[in-house]
This record gives C-alpha cells, sequence and structure tokens, in this order.
C-alpha cells in the first residue's frame, strides 16, 4: 500500500522552480529517496513533464560510484541537459557521498558546493538533493547558497501516516507504533523477529557504523554508552556534566565533556535524536542546561535498549515531540515559576511545562499524561499551565479515550487518537 506522505510532497510541490536548491535532509531509511524518486516524480509525470527531463542520480548506488566526484557528477549532468527551452529537474539522492572524509570534518570546503551552485545558475534547472548529515546538509548548505537553501525536513511516519497502511484498529496500531515506531519498511514486514533484527541491525550497522566512519571516533564503547544513556533517558533533563558522571560510575571512564558533547554533535547530525531547550515562559528567554533529548523515531530507541525499557509515559512524550515537530513547531521544555506568599514569606515554586511549540506568532502549552484517574493527579498534570498566566492555548494530552473537554481555566484535554490522527487538533 503506498502511504502517500501528502505533507511532504506537497512541500515540494510549493517549492518548485524557486530558484533554490531544495535540500531533503532526514535520517536514513526514513523516505527520502521514496518520496523525491517515486511521489514527488509521479507529480511531475502527472503534469506533463517529460522523463527525459528528470535527472536521477542515485550517490550510494555503486553503479553510481563514479560520480561520487563532483566534477565528474558536474560533466554527467550538464550532458544530460538539453537546450530546447523546457525545465530539468536534478535528483541528487545522498549527497553526503559527493563529499570526502575531510570536508565532512571541516578540513576542507567540499567541492560539491561549488558544482550545485553552478548547476543552479543554469536557468532550466531545478535541483533537489537528498541527504542524512544535518551540518553539511542544513546548516553548511542554507550558509553556503546565501538564501538560495531551501530545507524540507522528512521524519519517519507519524501515527496517522502509519495507520494509513496498518491493518488494524487504533488501539493496537498504537500498541505496534510504541514498539517499533515508524521506519517505513516495516509496515511491510509480517513478524516481530523480522521487526526486530530490522530496527537493531539498522541501528548498529548503518547508523553507529557511519557515525564511527564519518567522524574517525576512536572510543566506540562510550559512544554506544552514550546512546544507551539517552536512549534510557528520554524526557528527563541532561547536561554533559551528568552525563560525564554516568560514565564515571558506570564505566569508570575519563571521558571529557569536550567529547560528550562531540558525541552529542554526532547523533544529532545523523538526525538520531534531537535537543529540546528550557524555555522561561515568563522571563521568555532560554536557560541553556539541562535540556531534554528525544529520539527521531521511539521504535530505533527501543531497538538499542533490546526493546527491555518500553515505558508508556516517555514514549508518548517522545512520540507527541516528534509529532509537533513534524507539524512545523519548534518545541522547548518550558518552566514557569509561581510565587506564594505563607507566613510573611515568599516562596517560589518551578513547575515544568512538557512542550511549548512555536511557530511564528502561534504558541500552544502541551503536557502529556498517560492517565488521569482521579483530582490530584489532575491537579498534578495541569498545575504548570495554570501558573501561565498568558492567552495562549493550553492542552493535555491523555492516552485514554476521551472527548475533548475544555475545563474552567479553559485548558483543554484530548486523546492522544485525536491529537495525532486530526490535523488542525491544535485548533480545537
Amino acid at each position: 500500500m503506498q502511504i502517500l506522505r501528502e505533507k511532504y510532497l506537497n512541500d515540494l510541490v510549493v517549492r518548485m522552480n524557486n530558484g533554490m536548491i531544495k535540500v531533503i535532509t532526514g535520517v536514513r531509511r526514513c523516505g527520502k529517496t521514496y518520496l523525491l524518486y517515486t511521489l514527488f516524480k509521479q507529480h511531475l509525470l502527472s503534469k506533463g513533464v517529460d522523463e527525459g527531463h528528470i535527472i536521477e542520480v542515485s550517490l550510494d548506488d555503486d553503479k553510481c560510484e563514479g560520480l561520487r566526484d563532483p566534477h565528474a557528477l558536474s560533466a554527467y549532468v550538464r550532458k544530460r541537459i538539453r537546450n530546447d527551452g523546457l525545465m530539468h529537474y536534478l535528483f541528487l539522492d545522498e549527497i553526503q557521498q559527493a563529499i570526502s572524509d575531510d570536508e565532512m570534518r571541516g578540513t576542507k570546503p567540499p567541492r560539491i558546493y561549488g558544482v550545485l551552485n553552478g548547476l543552479m545558475k543554469i536557468e532550466n534547472v531545478d535541483v533537489y538533493v537528498t541527504g542524512s548529515n544535518s551540518r553539511m546538509l542544513s546548516t553548511d548548505v542554507l550558509t553556503e547558497f546565501r538564501g538560495r537553501g531551501d530545507e524540507v525536513r522528512v521524519r519517519p511516519f507519524s501515527f496517522a501516516e502509519f495507520m494509513q497502511g496498518f491493518q488494524g484498529d487504533v488501539y493496537h496500531g498504537w500498541a505496534e507504533y510504541v514498539r517499533y515506531g515508524g521506519m517505513p519498511l516495516l509496515l511491510s514486514m509480517k513478524t516481530d523477529e523480522q521487526k526486530v533484527r530490522y530496527l537493531e541491525n539498522l541501528f548498529q550497522e548503518t547508523y553507529l557504523k557511519d557515525i564511527v566512519a564519518r567522524n574517525r571516533v576512536s572510543k566506540t564503547a562510550e559512544l554506544e554508552e552514550l546512546v544507551d544513556v539517552i536512549a534510557s533517558g528520554i524526557g528527563c533533563l541532561m547536561n554533559p556534566s551528568k552525563i560525564q558522571a554516568t560514565f564515571r560510575s558506570n564505566l569508570h571512564s575519563t571521558i571529557s565533556i569536550n567529547t560528550i558533547s562531540a558525541y552529542l554533535g554526532y547523533l544529532e547530525d545523523s538526525f538520531l535524536i534531537e535537543v529540546a531547550d528550557r524555555w522561561d515562559v515568563k522571563g521568555r528567554k532560554y536557560i541553556g542546561t539541562p535540556k531534554k533529548y528525544y529520539f527521531e523515531d521511539v521504535g530505533l530507541r527501543n531497538a538499542r535498549l533490546g526493546f527491555r525499557q518500553v515505558e508508556q509515559a516517555h514514549i508518548m512524550e517522545n512520540i507527541l515531540y516528534n509529532e509537533l515537530r513534524t507539524r512545523g513547531y519548534s518545541v522547548d521544555v518550558g518552566s514557569v515559576e509561581k510565587r506564594s506568599v505563607k507566613n510573611g514569606k515568599t516562596r517560589r515554586t518551578t513547575f515544568e511545562v512538557d512542550f511549548v511549540a512555536h511557530l511564528g506568532s502561534q504558541r500552544f502549552y502541551l503536557q502529556s499524561a498517560l492517565q488521569l484517574p482521579d483530582a490530584e493527579k489532575i491537579d498534578q498534570e495541569t498545575a504548570s499551565l495554570r501558573a501561565i498566566d498568558d492567552s495562549f492555548k493550553k492542552i493535555v494530552v491523555v492516552r485514554e479515550v476521551m472527548k475533548p473537554v475544555h475545563d474552567e481555566n479553559g485548558i483543554l484535554f484530548m486523546s492522544v487518537y485525536d491529537f495525532l490522527l486530526q490535523q488542525d487538533s491544535l485548533y480545537w
């Protein structure tokens, strides 16, 4: 069954022929190639684009090994461009394959940037590239092309996308998604054994090996331990100093804070994890460390831990974070201070808001709650939201099945199923 991925397809369609290089980024195997080579290509053909005007180069295919040299790639593409006045669409898959290790580490400027700049100057060429390294393709490309780089960030299946291909009801779908996540290939697998082996091998043989090779990591045991620490601590506040203390007690390691920070950067660059900064809601400023880390896909996170720590509360929080990011929001962890006076003394209490989501002038505050069995639990989950005195929307998402309802404080309570499956749920 074909999953349409309408959001990402539309992201590409609205950027067609805009004079910018479209940089499609995301963790490996999340569906970037399928989006570009299947869904977007089908769109072009349906609009009357001749297939000969679509130039496809898959740089991770050994048949294209010779084109990983930027100058050879440039010559090949230019030969394919016809001087007929019609637009050509250039697809370059896994562009980091054309970036040498020295270039990746910053000791040399990547030659591929010059090649892409040159191709963009050809009036009848529209350029699309995919890649799996954020530092080289999100940060550097946007800087290198001086405002002419346009990023489309692709993620594994959201729960709504997953349910398009899942054969079963929403509750069994949730149980499957919480355990195995949304890597696209999983929907074609029939057994748990297949899914477990696929995710474990993908993490170890693709992601970690690529990080070690690209960054010449020598302390591989420490890198793997760091991955385990982050995986075990999703939803928990962390900083390099705290992680260093864990290394000293568990591994008797003398790893430095600088090395830990570098390794965290490698994991972020590969799109395996994302960091959520802390935001002082009333002070309207970032606090700094500690921060929270979330996995790009909960199935990958579970596989890394051998499916031994599938905690529903933390995983639901990770899923909600990913959903907000998929919808285009920047997401922070909120911190709000409330002052009260008792017996003439001022008391300051700091509450945590799970997520503060921003998109332009929009803002939402969101709490994730597995269950709300009684008034005490409801009071506990809403304390941080009640401490916020602005007019932005406040939402509590609960795993229980319930109809959306507002309480006397204007806080909206809704089921996680409604929140994830209804794209307008933030506006109810």
